[in-house]
């Protein structure tokens, strides 16, 4: 058996977080991920300590999107308005406009904290889930932890001005990022841009989504807007043009229009400067590996996750993408068993390392045709 390496093909990449002195953003503090493949290409400050406002829904949103997972909460369900709750329909307040003693579902509490921003349907669906607001809010920074939100604390369900509810533009990033893997059909509700609600004792009020992006030709589709007095305005916003997402996140504008047009800036930054390359989908079959002894000549192989890098464009730094295995590989071959490495290599280094595995399983062949096999490949070196 020999070790072989094959080069299968290589591009232009650059690894590192893709800093660039030329670029800014008229925000405190700012970051910007291409999605599939994890790469963050612009960060300002992405660890200072912020208010989230009303970015802080999205985690309230999560929560209940968990539970209608797991099958412990249902769209159907209903929760009864508290005199707390009810209290945030007043004047001043972002608010769906339910009403004390009102019993809402979940889908219609879902909707006025993700598409009108509702302070008043938060609380109503953190005190029917959890029974208090203040016990949602243990369940959030748990979560908070469990996805790595290390610098994070929630203590409201809605975002409401509180020193003990913060974050960081990077954590939100994680947060949104989390909500749109895990969550695909119900993060739709992030790009619905109109909310009717037919409320009790009253002409029904329709309310548009506050995301600005989403009124705009870029292929936003969510995700929840911010402001407090003494954060500013801020956005955790996403697109998807040509199958291609990013995910920004920015906070400590100072105007709702410097909020809109940076944002859109770091998208069409993302954008012009970077593609995104794909190297392998999972369990897709990505290359043939020979196999000795085997009633098949070879083995197709694939990979258990998405493998995305992407390219800096104005930068030429030679990323080479190998398979390294001794082979050809001996039968039998069982499914699913390592027989080879997927190596990523940059700079002489080895940035990327993953198991290439048999997509199926090759039988041994009979003892003549072994025979006959090993005298071709003393002759004639023939596998």
């Amino acid at each position: 058996m020999f070790k072989k390496i094959f080069l299968v093909f290589f591009f232009n990449l650059l690894f590192t977080s893709f800093a660039n002195s030329n670029f800014e953003i008229k925000a405190r503090s700012a970051i910007l991920l291409d999605f599939f493949s994890g790469q963050i290409l612009f960060e300002k400050a992405p660890d200072l300590i912020i208010y989230p406002a009303s970015m802080t829904k999205i985690m309230t949103a999560l929560i209940a999107f968990d539970l209608i997972k797991s099958g412990n909460l249902n769209l159907n369900d209903e929760f009864v308005v508290s005199k707390k709750a009810g209290k945030l329909s007043e004047k001043g307040n972002s608010s769906m406009f339910i009403e004390v003693g009102d019993k809402v579902s979940v889908s219609d509490l879902l909707k006025g904290i993700i598409i009108v921003s509702g302070n008043d349907a938060s609380v109503a669906l953190a005190e029917g889930i959890a029974g208090t607001e203040e016990e949602f809010a243990v369940l959030m920074t748990n979560k908070a932890k469990e996805i790595g939100m290390n610098n994070t604390n929630f203590s409201n369900a809605s975002g409401i001005e509180d020193e003990k509810n913060y974050s960081t533009v990077r954590d939100i990033l994680l947060l949104s990022n989390h909500i749109i893997a895990n969550h695909p059909d119900m993060y739709k509700l992030f790009s619905e841009k109109e909310l009717t609600w037919y409320r009790t004792g009253g002409d029904p009020i329709s309310q548009t989504n506050r995301n600005p992006l989403l009124y705009k030709n870029l292929g936003a589709d969510g995700i929840k807007t911010g402001y407090l007095s003494k954060e500013k305005y801020s956005l955790a916003s996403s697109i998807i043009v040509n199958g291609r997402r990013l995910i920004a996140v920015g906070s400590g504008f100072q105007t709702p229009k410097i909020r809109s047009d940076e944002s859109e800036k770091m998208f069409n930054y993302g954008l012009n400067n970077f593609d995104l390359v794909e190297i392998a989908k999972s369990n897709k079959n990505f290359f043939k590996l020979d196999v000795w002894l085997g009633k098949e000549a070879s083995v197709d192989t694939y990979v258990k996750e998405d493998i995305y890098k992407t390219i800096d464009k104005d930068k030429i730094n030679l990323l080479k993408v190998l398979i390294n295995y001794t082979g050809p590989i001996p039968a039998p071959i069982v499914k699913d068993q390592k027989v080879a490495k997927l190596k990523l290599i940059y700079n002489e280094e080895i940035v990327g390392e993953y198991d290439l595995l048999a997509s199926k399983d090759v039988k041994k062949v009979n003892f003549i045709s072994r025979l006959i096999k090993i005298i071709n490949f003393m002759i004639w070196d023939d596998v």
